[in-house]
């Protein structure tokens, strides 16, 4: 069983950066395909983006694509996602995952077993 814990949220104007990580503990990373999913006000809990156990496939979603990057630090057992450009539709609690029976990174919130507390991220305009 993996623990999470995210951090590095905050508050950033838009167009600024961020990077928020998570730090596992228990088991190493290597063995999980993680995903970063975020939740707004009012809203569903969304997909982000994934990197499978191999560390090599990655996932994003559309309205991230080429502002968000996800990787992954195996000595520090730690996976980050590095966040530019970022816009006040940004904002929401940013959440980790990780799941031990994926074979490639997955979309759906469902699939993930092991989930962090979160972090909150606002971006004001």
């Amino acid at each position: 069983q993996v623990q999470l814990v995210e951090s590095g949220g905050g508050l950033v104007q838009a167009g600024g950066s961020l990077r928020l990580s998570c730090a596992a503990s228990g088991r190493t990373i290597m063995s999980y395909t993680m995903g970063w999913f975020r939740q707004a006000p009012g809203k569903e809990r969304e997909f982000v983006a994934a990197m499978g156990w191999s560390g090599v496939i990655t996932a994003y979603a559309d309205a991230v694509k080429g502002r968000f990057t996800i990787s992954r630090d195996t000595a520090r057992n730690t996976v980050y996602l590095q966040m530019s450009r970022l816009k006040p539709e940004d904002t929401a609690i940013y959440y980790c995952a990780a799941d031990l029976t994926l074979s490639a990174p997955s979309l759906e919130a469902t699939d993930y077993d092991y989930w962090g507390q979160g972090t909150q991220v606002t971006v004001s305009s």
